[in-house]
């Protein structure tokens, strides 16, 4: 039932294993890339409390010994405090360049595990055993790593290939119910950016998913993951096709600024409203009818998500605030304003052509319906 999907990345391609109890088979799956029997794990509390014990013996029945770091759980771990602590952990363990490192948890873990590798001794190898259903379809594929800044989200950090991804699914079953939807929402936007068979699919199969049905899962993730590796052996440092993957993002980074990156928000959260706006932006522009941003908001409904600025808690800042923390994103090219825009589902595209009246007016009117 195990799933293997191949990125292509020649001297540093490297496969992601997709099924059910790959962390406690992780030993046999890590066992041929050590040089030596021993790894150094990081994680974070809620993980390490639910799943540490498992990796451990995973790993114990190959005979490889396992040193862990836990740190605490939430978006404000990526940041250089917690940071320096994993790089001087790793240090002090005398972790070598040939040694691996293992990011075990979620999409925060596993960017600031990944920067660690990057830079230690100019770069060490690393494993990524993502916890959670955002990081499985999204944040442990294709080698983004780094941390966050008081000016905005991943500002700092690296790119740096894993050697091996073991996506365990049965994981995802001690995901509250928020949290797993929040990793849905990322799921949702490889469909809408490159594949309307696959929204549809979701459209399907999307409640079985989230109720737990094993084989749905496991579809979802491969197919995600699939596409992203195909657009990643495309375009591995973000000078093209590969920023398609930000859809939503421009939007989702700016909310999750305003909120305090705390959990007023969750990344995904952000990612799903952040799409929706996208489509109605593409719609306000004249690119696709007002049929596609309906359709995806009515799904991302049907799935109990957040889809709108109203459904944030809490102030957030008018619509010249929010423009103003789009500014800050990466994306920014010479001071224009990239965003991922869609003639239809499945057709998405990226542009710097967006008027700031039209997305200003689009924010004054959400704002508006809180």
């Amino acid at each position: 039932m195990i799933e293997t999907v191949h990125v292509g990345l020649g001297a540093r391609a490297y496969d992601i294993h997709i099924g059910p109890g790959l962390v406690a088979e992780a030993g046999r799956h890590l066992a041929p890339l050590l040089a030596r029997p021993r790894l150094r794990v990081i994680t974070d509390e809620n993980v390490a409390a639910l799943h540490l014990d498992s990796l451990r013996a995973g790993l114990a029945a190959e005979a490889i010994e396992m040193e862990a770091l836990v740190l605490p759980a939430g978006e404000a771990t990526k940041s250089w405090p917690h940071f320096e602590r994993a790089v001087e952990w790793l240090l002090a363990e005398k972790v070598e360049r040939r040694d691996l490192v293992v990011a075990f948890g979620g999409g925060v873990i596993g960017d600031l595990t990944g920067f660690a590798a990057a830079v230690l001794r100019r770069g060490v190898g690393f494993v990524q055993i993502p916890t959670s259903l955002l990081a499985q379809v999204d944040s442990s594929v294709g080698g983004k790593t780094g941390i966050n800044a008081p000016q905005g989200k991943n500002l700092i950090g690296a790119f740096h290939q894993p050697v091996r991804v073991l996506a365990d699914t049965d994981i995802l079953g001690t995901l509250t119910p928020r949290d797993f939807l929040a990793g849905y929402g990322e799921v949702v936007k490889y469909g809408l950016l490159g594949d309307a068979g696959f929204f549809e699919w979701l459209e399907d199969n999307g409640p079985a998913l989230a109720a737990g049905d094993q084989a749905a899962r496991i579809a979802a993730v491969r197919r995600s993951c699939e596409m992203k590796a195909e657009i990643v052996a495309r375009d591995e440092t973000e000078q093209g096709d590969r920023a398609l993957l930000n859809l939503g993002h421009t939007f989702c980074h700016a909310l999750e600024a305003a909120t305090g990156y705390g959990d007023r928000l969750l990344h995904g959260e952000g990612v799903a409203i952040g799409c929706a706006l996208a489509f109605e932006l593409s719609h306000r522009l004249g690119l696709c009818s007002q049929e596609e941003p309906s359709r995806v908001r009515a799904h991302l409904a049907n799935m109990g998500m957040k889809v709108d600025l109203k459904d944030i808690a809490g102030d957030l800042p008018d619509a010249d605030g929010l423009l103003e923390l789009m500014a800050q994103d990466k994306k920014v090219v010479d001071g224009q304003l990239r965003f991922i825009l869609a003639r239809g589902i499945g057709e998405a595209f990226v542009t710097s052509d967006v008027p700031r009246e039209v997305v200003k007016a689009l924010l004054s009117d959400e704002l508006a319906r809180r």
